[in-house]
């Protein structure tokens, strides 16, 4: 290839799973990350907002996400996120509720909705406190029973997996997402060599060699850089003024430190002042019993 091709990047990511000459990739990603869920394979799959390269090249707010129906009328979005952020688990939750209820026009019945598998791939870890790469979340309680058949959502942390062995076709696609940009189409490793595969690496080919193609990959990738250069000058405004506000905080406790400090130095030099005052009215009290005459006849 004439260019390295990272499939990460939104625009190819659409361009793999979102175009219709790749249905066939679409299929083969649903079944594998959806394998415990589903009760038969997918066989077909209706591709609702299909790639254009023509939107990444006029419009940078293009939706890069890839929404599907199969057959059974099931629906499917499925997303590339570089970047993680602090309410980007409200944002899932949102986007797979909001295709659930789109389902409905008014008057429908609710026995009409669907099952929603909303899949996010991540290049950066979300849940830094759980090892796993692969996590799966449902309208479940507390023993596991569902409360309506309605999908859910499935996270792929890429930078959690590191799986050697190719045991599934999930982990086959977890790792060409992951390593694709370094992969020389002369000569690819063994786990590479399927036909869904080779048809993936064909459309970075494709991306590397037509120019219109390769522009559309570039000013994605450019970017998604000012976005990630925008995000971590704004973490790092955050934490400054995170920084500010301890210290405002901090300077605030100390001077109400200080002023109740006052204010008990103050009630105590008044407590002394009094009992110094009661001790001199004593004394005066005994010198005026003293200095009486002695009435002892």
């Amino acid at each position: 290839m004439k260019h390295r091709i990272d499939p990460k990047i939104d625009c190819v990511f659409k361009a793999l799973l979102g175009s219709e000459e790749n249905r066939n990739l679409l299929v083969h990603f649903l079944n594998a990350v959806l394998v415990d869920d589903l009760s038969s394979p997918i066989t077909e799959a209706e591709i609702l907002n299909p790639y254009n390269d023509k939107e990444f090249l006029d419009d940078k707010l293009s939706v890069v996400d890839v929404k599907a129906k199969d057959s059974d009328g099931r629906l499917y979005q499925i997303e590339i996120q570089l970047l993680t952020y602090r309410h980007l688990p409200e944002r899932m939750v949102y986007t797979w509720c909001d295709i659930i209820s789109q389902q409905l026009q008014s008057g429908n019945d609710y026995s009409l909705l669907k099952p929603v598998y909303s899949i996010w791939l991540l290049a950066e870890n979300l849940l830094p406190d759980e090892s796993d790469y692969a996590h799966e979340y449902k309208l479940q309680n507390r023993q596991g029973r569902s409360l309506a058949d309605l999908g859910g959502i499935h996270l792929l942390e890429l930078k959690k997996f590191t799986a050697e062995r190719i045991e599934t076709e999930e982990q086959r696609w977890l790792k060409f997402f992951k390593y694709g940009e370094q992969l020389d189409e002369e000569a690819l490793p063994d786990w590479m060599n399927t036909d869904e595969m080779r048809q993936a690496m064909n459309t970075l080919k494709l991306f590397s060699e037509k120019e219109r193609d390769y522009h559309a990959y570039q000013a994605r990738q450019n970017y998604l850089r000012e976005q990630r250069t925008l995000q971590i000058e704004r973490e790092e405004d955050l934490r400054e003024m995170e920084k500010i506000k301890r210290e405002n905080e901090r300077i605030q406790h100390d001077m109400e430190q200080a002023q109740q400090d006052l204010q008990r130095e103050r009630m105590e030099k008044q407590a002394a002042l009094q009992r110094e005052q009661s001790l001199q009215e004593e004394n005066e009290r005994l010198k005026a019993l003293l200095s009486q005459p002695d009435r002892t006849p």
